[in-house]
């Protein structure tokens, strides 16, 4: 019989080393909870509003559709790609952790920093704000004109308020925060619940818009004129796809390009789970298979759900939405009396599951910054459920500040700092996917003997066709668009001081 080595260690000592062992994230998330993350995280209010302002860009019904399915090939080549990063490196933090070890750890951190000033925390407060709009067509007490808190000017163009609207929104924010807190379990029981939930609303949505809601005009209008060219619009500055097939071809190529803005937001997030990945069963098998399988589905039911618009609503009525609310208009003719109602509600179920998954994800790019000494060192620990608890409440408060936050125009009245602010972030945010895109090559030849359980299919073309695609959309957003795409580089620059000052502060506390 063999006897095990006297522990060296002290009582205070294994005191510590247990601690550290029980603080380490649990693998709780399941092949079944990841897709979940994936798509929750992805379905959120956009695919109910985004066409509007699509098919008024696009024009035509054809290339409308044309629009969808080159961001939905697009989004399916990164969730292709991007699986061979996470089965690569099944850390936490996702695209900071791939950022970081392809280019340096710089790249890493203007990402980070990106996502939490903007890109996260701005599309939780844009999400939670669109719970609470769709609340307020069931509950009319809950209106962006009904002050609790009236605009409290601290500049001309900006203020604070806080209406009924807003207060919903933060109290969603928070609400999710704090479920967040006690554990990942009670987190992934709330994504799987909506998300389940949410799928069957789009799928409601699609079977009702192919049976009781056909409209014989309706399709006939629309698909009898599917391929016509949209009208000249002199105003929009954008190219007319008309006088010759190359001035055709340059022309309908811009308008898709600009209506991915509006295609891949109501697409995005669909990588959060990489975040997480120390809280994944098996991460480098579970990861990608979940990344495959929850872009693929999503972009069908969103395909499934943009053609069924035009069965339903003519053209026009797509284009011309009241408060661009397609799925609303959609449901409203089936069911005249009560059709608003019902798709207040879906919304509702799909924003609140998005919010979730949002919030969830989130803190652990904050977390893994933090474990790197690039981020407030508070984020770095992990509370009694072994989840980032402070990163989870630092990104909660910004994200609620960020819903209280107004802009004012004497033209235009108020608006929301935060809908600016991923106006601007889209394009750098772009810059940022086409970059991990580039990861998966570079690391290739990087970290060549690194396991890899997955390897994308049908590299290095997947890739390529994603950086190439990508790379045209952020070209006509800068060239047609510069307005709202400046700006977003320069924010995700602004992450550059900040990251100097880091390092010269962690410098000098080593000296």
């Amino acid at each position: 019989m063999t006897t095990s080595a006297p522990s060296t260690l002290e009582p205070s000592d294994r005191g510590k080393q247990s601690s550290q062992e029980e603080r380490k994230p649990k693998r709780e998330l399941g092949f079944f909870d990841s897709t979940m993350m994936v798509v929750g995280a992805m379905v959120g209010s956009g695919v109910f509003i985004v066409a509007a302002d699509m098919s008024r860009t696009v024009g035509s019904p054809g290339w409308f559709m044309v629009a969808w399915l080159f961001a939905a090939v697009l989004t399916v080549a990164a969730g292709l790609s991007y699986g061979e990063l996470s089965s690569m490196l099944p850390g936490a933090g996702g695209m900071y952790l791939y950022l970081r070890r392809a280019y340096s750890p710089l790249w890493g951190f203007l990402y980070g920093w990106t996502l939490f000033t903007v890109i996260q925390t701005g599309t939780i407060a844009a999400v939670a704000v669109a719970f609470a709009r769709f609340l307020g067509v069931l509950a009319p007490g809950v209106s962006e004109s009904r002050y609790i808190l009236p605009p409290l000017h601290f500049s001309a163009h900006y203020a604070i308020t806080l209406s009924t609207t807003q207060l919903v929104a933060v109290a969603v924010i928070l609400l999710l925060t704090a479920t967040n807190l006690l554990g990942v379990q009670y987190g992934k029981i709330v994504q799987n619940f909506f998300t389940v939930a949410k799928i069957g609303a789009l799928l409601a949505l699609v079977l009702l818009g192919v049976t009781l809601g056909w409209h014989h005009a309706a399709v006939h209008a629309n698909f009898s004129h599917f391929w016509r060219m949209p009208p000249a619009n002199p105003a929009s500055g954008l190219p007319h796809p008309g006088g010759g097939f190359g001035a055709s071809v340059l022309g309908l190529i811009v308008l898709i390009c600009i209506c991915q803005s509006g295609a891949l937001f109501a697409a995005d997030a669909w990588h959060d789970i990489t975040f997480a990945a120390e809280e994944v069963k098996d991460p480098r098998r579970t990861l990608p298979r979940s990344l495959a399988l929850g872009t693929v589905l999503v972009m069908l039911l969103y395909l499934a759900a943009n053609l069924t618009y035009m069965l339903v609503l003519p053209f026009a009525g797509i284009q011309h939405a009241p408060q661009d609310r397609v799925a609303t208009a959609m449901l409203a003719a089936i069911f005249p009396s009560w059709g608003a109602w019902a798709m207040a509600l879906a919304i509702m179920v799909s924003t609140f599951g998005c919010i979730n998954g949002l919030v969830l994800a989130g803190p652990r790019a904050y977390y893994a910054m933090a474990r790197d000494k690039l981020f407030f060192p508070a984020a770095g620990r992990l509370n009694r459920a072994r989840v980032p608890g402070w990163s989870l409440a630092m990104q909660g408060v910004w994200a609620a500040l960020l819903v209280v936050l107004t802009t004012y125009s004497p033209t235009t009245g108020y608006g929301n700092l935060y809908s600016d602010l991923l106006d601007y972030v889209i394009s750098a945010a772009l810059i940022f996917y086409i970059l991990t895109m580039a990861a998966v090559i570079v690391l290739r030849h990087k970290m060549p003997e690194a396991e890899r359980p997955y390897r994308t299919p049908g590299y290095p073309w997947v890739p390529a066709f994603y950086i190439v695609g990508g790379s045209a959309v952020v070209l006509c957003l800068f060239l047609y668009r510069p307005a709202t795409t400046w700006p977003g580089l320069a924010l995700a620059l602004s992450g550059v001081p900040v990251y100097w000052v880091i390092r010269v502060a962690g410098s000098r506390k080593k000296g």
